[in-house]
């Protein structure tokens, strides 16, 4: 080591004065201070205890927009496993436990093992709870694998999909009930040229009619079945790239077409009509200003008033669903949820027993305070107009998931993703990717879920009660 500069007067520590003693206390502290409010986030958090959902039910630790509220209190999650078989898996609040409720391959018969791209790979529906409690969900194809990729190069052929299954699920019995494919690839599919069958991405069940709607994917078709006749019938319209169907209060089955009208189905005349959706009376689909995905909306106790979010768009809007069918549908631009860069939100708009609409939105990390993304959880309160940012999604049992173990390995050797959640300045643990689900049960608690691992958030800051309640 070099030595430093020898001092005046060696043996004898220099006098230092009081006004300098206090002066360096001073910038001491300013500085301690500064490096404190350094480590303090600058925004609130949500605080969430996260369960890390079964491992076997996927294989990229992923699932989508399945999630709800059985009227048993307990949470139902639909995931993926490509290649293979979906699973419905069942949380239990009282006890932090989960369990399979169903097997989709099991249910319909279909090989257990490995059957690539023909495997029911995902449960991507938004499980539609009817008054019965039973629960309405349904099945889609997934990816080709790499090696069936490389297949597919060389000019071979791979395991055909021949179409998504809708699945009745009733907790009180603890029974699933398979009613078939809306669109199988079948003779008259193949002389039109398709090559494969149409999975499902929405089912809507109106009980008291005895008619469930069911939306199919990659078309988008709009569905009907009849529980009496057992049989399913195409509707007409094309609707919007992963939509869902809602039921008026008129009994109307109502969803968004591929151009941004809505198109209402009225089963007393048996008959659809596609009117124009207009805001400030332009329709949707130029006021949008640019192209935008995945409509997803929600449905207020009324039956007359609709909650619509878009995947790539911060803005919420107000659909008056009330108009006599032939007539235009009126939205209201509410204003942006959260400002930010690459707005994400996906299958998270949700009405609170307290009346609110709560939705997840996911922007870029320009705060300064870490980087990557943040998820901020947004309510709206329709009797005062207010959109408040409840804060950025926060782990409190970082624990959950041993992360520094690594990637981890599907039974063929293929690896499970696990880089879903980062760390900010201040130690907290965040999700990263995206949060594919949001629901708020009738007790007030906000669920969501989120991939690499993927994993359910049981929000404890944050209850959908109103203030005094």
């Amino acid at each position: 080591m070099t030595p430093g500069p020898v001092p005046p007067a060696v043996g004898r520590r220099p006098a230092i004065s009081s006004r300098v003693l206090l002066a360096a206390i001073a910038a001491w502290s300013a500085g301690g201070a500064a490096a404190a409010r350094a480590a303090d986030a600058p925004f609130p958090y949500v605080r969430a205890r996260a369960f890390h959902i079964p491992p076997e039910t996927t294989t990229e630790e992923s699932g989508y927009f399945s999630l709800c509220e059985g009227l048993n209190g307990k949470i139902y999650i639909g995931t993926a496993a490509y290649g293979r078989d979906a699973y419905l898996v069942e949380f239990d609040p009282a006890r932090d436990t989960m369990r399979v409720v169903v097997d989709a391959h099991r249910l319909v018969g279909l090989p257990l093992t490995p059957t690539g791209y023909a495997a029911q790979a995902k449960i991507h529906t938004r499980n539609f709870v009817g008054p019965s409690g039973k629960i309405y969900l349904g099945t889609k194809q997934g990816y080709p694998s790499p090696a069936e990729r490389e297949a597919l190069k060389r000019g071979e052929k791979i395991p055909v999909y021949r179409g998504g299954y809708v699945i009745v699920y009733d907790p009180k019995t603890d029974t699933a009930e398979n009613l078939g494919m809306p669109m199988p690839l079948d003779h008259k599919q193949v002389a039109a040229g398709k090559t494969e069958g149409q999975g499902v991405i929405d089912v809507t069940a109106d009980e008291a009619r005895g008619l469930i709607y069911v939306i199919t994917c990659e078309g988008q078709h709009w569905m009907l079945y009849n529980t009496q006749t057992r049989a399913f019938r195409e509707l007409g319209p094309i609707l919007r790239d992963q939509p869902n169907t809602l039921i008026d209060a008129r009994g109307r089955g109502t969803a968004i077409t591929a151009d941004y009208r809505v198109a209402r189905y009225d089963p007393a005349a048996d008959r659809v009509t596609v009117d124009p959706l207009l805001v400030d009376g332009k329709p949707f689909a130029e006021y949008l200003g640019a192209q935008r995905v995945h409509p997803d909306w929600r449905l207020m106790p009324d039956g007359r008033t609709a909650y619509l979010q878009l995947l790539d768009d911060p803005r919420m809007f107000r659909v008056d669903l009330s108009t006599p069918s032939g007539q235009p549908v009126a939205a209201r631009d509410l204003g942006e949820r959260v400002r930010g860069k690459h707005p994400d939100s996906r299958g998270s708009i949700a009405i609170g027993p307290d009346g609110r609409v709560y939705s997840s939105i996911r922007v870029d990390n320009d705060t300064g305070f870490g980087s990557g993304y943040l998820h901020h959880l947004i309510r709206h309160d329709p009797a005062t107009g207010r959109m408040d940012d409840q804060g950025v999604f926060a782990v409190t049992n970082p624990g959950f998931f041993d992360f520094a173990a690594g990637p981890g390995k599907n039974p063929d050797g293929s690896p499970r993703p696990v880089h879903g959640f980062h760390t900010l300045p201040d130690g907290t643990l965040t999700p990263l990717h995206v949060i594919m689900a949001l629901i708020v049960a009738r007790d007030g608690t906000i669920y969501a879920t989120t991939i690499y691992p993927f994993t359910l958030l049981k929000v404890e800051s944050v209850k959908a009660a109103r203030p005094g309640s």
